[in-house]
């Protein structure tokens, strides 16, 4: 079961656990990643994506997954999410006790090559029985799309070639897809074209948004998302994240700076933003550097040159 979110106009997805950790060149012990999720969750998001059960040969970052979810403090009201490429990875999620798992594809055929080695149809049919036995244990799962709106490879990314990855998570039995702008090239008028073309095959409540930053843009194409109707928006803790098969794509975008642009906007999140950059501040102080957030950096003092 999904956990209600109750008054809330906009609901964040916090992926800093793992989509940001996971781009780290230090590995993160376990200890601090599940202090960082229990901090996260304090703050009032409630939904909190906490990593991932790939093979530690191919994301080393994320291993000890299963040792994080042992030490989160659980809670009632918020939903641990983890990312799984397969039966393996499923089985391993269930042990670990996760209230969702998330699954990924690609919009483009040479990104899904280079991210989970095989073809967008072969993804779909890898993730067929992930689904079916997620059903079976009454699993929710989310699905990710990646380079919704430009490929690294392959360039720019029509709407055309995104409608039918969506339309097939949901067929699959995904009751959420998320939409990633995996390196950050979206603007206002691509992402508005996107929306419009999934508008005629699924309702805006059950598409999420996944922006990066790289160019700038990530607030306005979340505001043209809010203006369609949308309504779940992935962010990271201080910018945290990236994409090791996407050279130069920097960080999703701030936690921080969502919360205060919707907060300007009088949208309700449910997340204290004052509490939220107490957390940025542990983090990057773990990390030794500054967020990537402008609200963190203004807010808390920090400077790159720690």
């Amino acid at each position: 079961m999904i956990k209600a979110t109750k008054g809330v106009d906009v609901r964040l997805v916090e992926v800093g656990p793992r989509d940001g950790l996971q781009n780290e060149p230090e590995h993160t012990s376990a200890e601090f990643r599940a202090e960082l999720v229990n901090q996260l969750s304090d703050c009032g998001l409630s939904t909190v994506e906490v990593g991932s059960f790939v093979s530690p040969k191919w994301v080393p970052q994320m291993a000890s997954t299963d040792e994080v979810l042992d030490k989160v403090t659980r809670r009632d009201d918020v939903d641990l999410v983890a990312l799984v490429p397969n039966m393996i990875g499923l089985d391993a999620a269930v042990a670990a006790d996760v209230d969702q798992i998330a699954i990924f594809s690609a919009a483009t055929e040479s990104f899904s090559q280079k991210n989970i080695n095989c073809s967008i149809a072969q993804s779909f049919e890898r993730f067929k029985p992930v689904i079916e036995k997620s059903r079976q244990l009454n699993v929710p799962v989310r699905g990710y799309v990646s380079c919704v709106l430009g490929c690294p490879y392959e360039g720019k990314v029509s709407p055309e070639q995104v409608v039918p990855v969506v339309e097939h998570l949901f067929e699959l039995g995904c009751y959420e897809v998320s939409l990633g702008d995996t390196i950050g090239v979206g603007t206002i008028s691509s992402t508005r074209s996107l929306l419009r073309a999934l508008s005629g095959i699924c309702e805006p409540a059950s598409i999420a948004v996944h922006f990066h930053d790289t160019f700038g843009q990530a607030l306005p194409n979340i505001l043209i998302a809010l203006e369609h109707g949308i309504s779940v928006i992935d962010s990271s803790i201080g910018g945290l994240g990236g994409c090791p098969y996407a050279g130069g794509a920097s960080g999703n975008v701030a936690t921080e700076d969502v919360v205060y642009m919707l907060n300007g906007m009088g949208v309700n999140t449910g997340v204290n933003l004052n509490e939220l950059l107490e957390v940025s501040e542990f983090v990057f102080s773990y990390l030794k550097r500054g967020p990537a957030s402008r609200v963190a950096s203004a807010s808390l003092g920090f400077s790159n040159q720690q």
